[in-house]
């Protein structure tokens, strides 16, 4: 293993696959790799799914008192009580994606697409795939298939690293 780690790279391990916390990788990894970063996103567990082909991301209020929509005029928030309530999550999936559309956010499906074609390395785990029985068919084209030692791997060469 070499000491000299290029200062140009950067591993983000993804682990959450709900529609609010599927932006924060993409983001910060695209980003990095419009500034000339060697970027490597490893997906596992519940954000495997983001390498779906057909994404239907939601949002889940639950355990996330943070969470304030802009309405009338002010910041609410959504108390836990509320996420037991049919049909709660669906609509305040459909809300932030208004939302986002409003403000001129891009879709996860177009970061993920830009990802690609700024040449980050995707890995979906294999472990997890095996797991929750997903088929590499099921998948967009471009992620590779690895396990723990291929992200120790990346991990040990690259200058930041990311948990999100």
């Amino acid at each position: 293993m070499s000491n000299n780690i290029d200062p140009n790279t950067m591993s983000i391990i993804v682990t959450k696959g709900t529609l609010d916390w599927a932006y924060p990788p993409f983001i910060v990894g695209t980003t990095a790799a419009a500034m000339g970063l060697d970027v490597t996103m490893f997906f596992t567990f519940y954000g495997l799914p983001l390498l779906l082909k057909d994404l239907n991301l939601q949002i889940s209020s639950l355990g996330n008192p943070a969470m304030k929509m802009p309405m009338m005029g002010m910041h609410m928030g959504m108390p836990n009580i509320v996420s037991a309530i049919p049909g709660i999550d669906a609509a305040a999936s459909k809300m932030m994606k208004n939302l986002m559309s409003k403000k001129g956010v891009a879709t996860i499906e177009e970061l993920r697409e830009f990802a690609l074609e700024a040449e980050v390395r995707m890995i979906a785990c294999q472990m997890t795939m095996d797991l929750f029985e997903y088929s590499f068919d099921e998948m967009i084209d471009g992620p590779e298939l690895g396990g723990a030692a291929t992200y120790v791997e990346v991990a040990t060469q690259s200058h930041i690293n990311l948990f999100i």
